[in-house]
């Protein structure tokens, strides 16, 4: 058994909060994103059916799809709303209190999902998938927070993939609920969109036997005794002398020195090259290419020869290989080091783009092309789901200090929204006019990400913020800042974080 799975096992209450958090955390955001598909038709019958019994009006199709395309996207909208209220949340409700009121406004959707056939109310899916992105946005912060701060050092990378996994389980169970023989059926479809509120209320009914996050107690609420007491519960018998005085070393750097925003984050020079990075990987994240390639899947496999009403099952499969992959990373990712999966990710998806563009531009030329194109599609998967997909959401937690934390996360999910949205309306657009030569376009943002994570990002694996922090520095500070005359410009190649007072 690896050495860093054997020491997981020696923290039993951490393993149970991995499930916890996840189960009502980012599955959410997995879920909703996969869950939509199957029930599709039976919504845009209700849309039609309501305007007949209400108003008398039978909708054209242009009309009807207009209302679906707005059913599907406002859960960006929502998302990105939870996004940027997730800092604020995290920071003054504490990590655990923030997760456990975000899964009422999943509850409060789910009700909403449940009785929108009832009573013939279109409008009240609208508000059920607002309502599903603000839960989904709060929660993939607060979620990757909680979790990576209640994790050991040693086991952060480890713990921090486990964030994917549960997005990616939440995507396989969205298509897996949604086939014909479970839930994905005319009568059962509202149970299909309620299914958020069921896991939501299992959250919320665990997740209070956990203790909140001991960095968070120590450095935010400045409670040693409750920090203490949290990870002891945490760890057990195993010593945690050696965190405690590294929270406390970090602690002191950052003596009188509240929580930034955004907007201090971007303005702050000392932070510039982790806040680059968060850039770039999180509108990576969004523009891999990953959606497109889910996207010419059915395409591929309906040219592969299987039949049209057994394409939903053959596309679980990705959805498992995604999930298997993710599990898989959970494994090895300490072993490896982050900075080493993201960049092979990256570097392999830019090799699988351009090999699957000239495969669908053949298979119409090639009779055994799309099998080619199939093998492709489940390789690319493969890199992302052990790359990007497993490392990117929690970076921020990682390369920044506790200071700049929240506005870290708020930053990323905030690119990662806008991404799903724009890619959302835009990318209809971009298949009609570049077809096949679509993934040429993601294969620029995979390449720029993959030079970025390689010549400027720092290995995260087993160090601290202050010791990325000062890798950062060391990578990029090339002595020039000292000669300035300006104190505050020459000061900043040293890594005193007391001095990034605005």
């Amino acid at each position: 058994m690896p050495q860093h799975l054997t020491l997981l096992l020696d923290c039993p209450v951490v393993i149970v909060a991995i499930f916890v958090c996840g189960i009502g955390g980012t599955f959410q955001y997995g879920y909703s994103v996969s869950v939509m598909t199957s029930p599709s038709a039976f919504i845009k019958d209700l849309v039609n059916k309501t305007c007949v019994q209400r108003y008398g009006v039978f909708l054209e199709q242009w009309q009807v799809s207009l209302i679906w395309s707005f059913t599907v996207s406002i859960f960006c909208i929502g998302g990105l709303l939870g996004s940027l209220l997730a800092g604020s949340l995290t920071s003054t409700l504490g990590r655990k209190k923030c997760l456990l009121i975000n899964n009422f406004v999943a509850i409060f959707g789910a009700v909403l999902m449940l009785l929108s056939k009832r009573v013939m109310s279109f409008e009240m899916i609208m508000t059920g998938r607002f309502l599903y992105g603000i839960n989904s946005g709060i929660g993939i912060s607060a979620h990757t927070m909680y979790l990576t701060e209640c994790a050991p050092k040693r086991l952060r990378g480890m713990v921090g993939v486990t964030v994917a996994t549960f997005v990616s389980l939440g995507k396989f169970i969205g298509q897996l609920l949604g086939i014909s023989e479970l839930l994905g059926t005319e009568k059962e479809w509202p149970w299909l969109l309620g299914f958020n509120g069921f896991t939501a209320l299992f959250q919320l009914l665990i997740l209070p036997f956990l203790p909140e996050s001991p960095s968070f107690l120590l450095l935010v609420r400045g409670d040693h005794q409750a920090s203490d007491k949290a990870l002891k519960r945490l760890r057990g018998d195993v010593d945690y002398s050696n965190e405690v005085e590294e929270m406390l070393e970090e602690k002191a750097a950052l003596q009188s020195i509240p929580n930034h925003s955004v907007l201090e984050l971007i303005q702050n020079r000392t932070v510039i090259w982790q806040l680059l990075t968060i850039i770039v990987t999180f509108t990576a994240l969004q523009l891999c290419g990953i959606n497109a390639v889910y996207f010419y899947s059915f395409d591929v496999l309906r040219a592969a020869g299987i039949p049209e009403n057994k394409l939903a099952y053959a596309a679980l499969g990705t959805g498992l290989c995604e999930l298997s992959i993710s599990v898989a990373s959970f494994i090895i990712i300490e072993s490896t080091g982050k900075k080493v999966l993201m960049f092979r990710g990256y570097m392999g998806m830019s090799a699988i783009l351009i090999l699957l563009t000239i495969t669908l531009y053949l298979q119409h030329h090639v009779s055994w092309m799309p099998y080619c194109s199939m093998v492709l599609i489940f390789i690319f998967i493969f890199f992302f789901a052990s790359g990007p997909a497993a490392t990117t959401v929690a970076l921020p937690g990682e390369i920044l200090t506790q200071s700049f934390k929240s506005a870290g996360y708020t930053l990323g999910g905030t690119i990662n929204w806008t991404g799903l949205f724009v890619l959302g309306m835009l990318f209809p657009i971009l298949v009609e006019k570049l077809d096949n030569f679509c993934f040429l376009l993601f294969l620029f943002f995979c390449l720029i990400c993959g030079a970025h994570v390689r010549f400027n990002m720092p290995e995260t694996k087993n160090r601290t913020a202050l010791e990325i922090a000062a890798e950062f520095e060391k990578m990029h500070c090339k002595g020039g800042a000292s000669k300035q005359n300006n104190p505050t410009e020459g000061e900043l190649c040293r890594i005193k974080t007391n001095e990034t007072k605005l």
